[in-house]
């Protein structure tokens, strides 16, 4: 209990750091949305200082001192009020956010966990065979694919596979000519507009899960119980997946709890690459804008999402290693 009340407490920490540093740091940001709106306007004539004070109004821009702006910050958040888009006004940010947040979750999300499942099979495959063919091969071959920079794989992809071959879309989530909805043309032309997309993030990622997995295993292969569980007369399978592979998972599934926590800020390069409708193009689309409510709103989402992932996977170690539990309470 006192391991698991101090994971909490640390996490309500964090959290409230976070929280305040995510105030702090769009503040920093020189210049306000209002007078990057002016400057626009500019370029097609003279604007006046009432002008631009009428458009900070309308925008909703923050009034008073820090402290103030800082407890209504607070405010706000609790009671669920993240204010109004700049970039998208008069749209409120929790109703883009919810529009761009099921296309993150859906293509990132499972591609995510795919090439966890897939990276971490092979992992355990290879390992069992070191030093043979495939684990030689597949080595050499994922370490070179989780090399490549994921955002010059993208820009490789569309080059081959939508302007040579035009076998598919280069840009967008979904057809032109088609709005959201349950039917299946829509899915129909989503699913074909994430393919490349999805093939993106699946090879530049799943090099990392087999090698990790790999490395893991082959220093639990070592252990003594495995070489008891050989003397005993055991089959192999059951050595590899019972005793190997189950213990080897565990610094795997830290870093998978990681992964998905950081699925809800997107893929910030790949979305900008794809032009694709996400939390990612979201974030670059607020940053360009200086869009605070919106880029406040976004880091807040992503950083809590990492923190209860983080804390998960804490808890969850906790639960199925107790030397974890005994190296925090010592």
């Amino acid at each position: 209990m006192r391991y698991f009340a101090r994971k909490i407490g640390f996490l309500v920490l964090t959290v409230w750091i976070a929280v305040t540093l995510n105030f702090i740091i769009p503040r920093l940001m020189p210049g306000n949305p209002a007078q990057a709106m002016m400057a626009k306007y500019a370029q097609e004539g003279p604007v006046s200082p009432d002008q631009e004070k009428a458009l900070a109004l309308m925008l909703g821009l923050p009034t008073g001192s820090l402290w103030n702006q800082y407890w209504r910050y607070l405010v706000n958040i609790i009671q669920g009020n993240f204010g109004v888009s700049y970039s998208y006004f008069p749209q409120t940010v929790s109703s883009v956010i919810m529009h761009a947040l099921p296309w993150t979750l859906v293509l990132v999300g499972m591609v995510t966990v795919l090439q966890f499942v897939v990276g971490t099979l092979l992992g355990v495959y290879a390992a069992w065979n070191r030093g043979k063919k495939f684990d030689s091969t597949a080595t050499v071959f994922l370490s070179f694919t989780s090399a490549f920079p994921y955002f010059w794989f993208a820009l490789a992809l569309i080059y081959f596979f939508g302007f040579i071959h035009r076998w598919f879309p280069i840009s967008g989530g979904y057809s032109g000519n088609l709005r959201p909805s349950l039917t299946a043309a829509f899915w129909g032309s989503a699913i074909y507009h994430s393919v490349l997309p999805a093939l993106t993030i699946f090879v530049t990622g799943v090099g990392g899960s087999l090698l990790g997995m790999r490395n893991n295993m082959i220093n639990t292969l070592g252990e003594d119980y495995i070489l008891l569980a050989r003397a005993g007369g055991l089959k192999n399978r059951t050595i590899a997946i019972r005793y190997a592979a189950r213990n080897a998972m565990l610094p795997i599934v830290t870093n998978f709890a990681m992964a998905l926590g950081m699925v809800v800020g997107g893929s910030l390069l790949m979305e900008t690459v794809f032009a694709y409708p996400g939390m990612g193009y979201l974030l670059a689309t607020a940053v360009s804008n200086q869009d605070y409510p919106l880029l406040q709103t976004l880091f807040l989402f992503i950083t809590i999402s990492v923190l209860l992932a983080n804390f998960a996977a804490d808890i969850v170690a906790g639960l199925l290693d107790p030397r974890v539990r005994k190296g925090v309470t010592r």
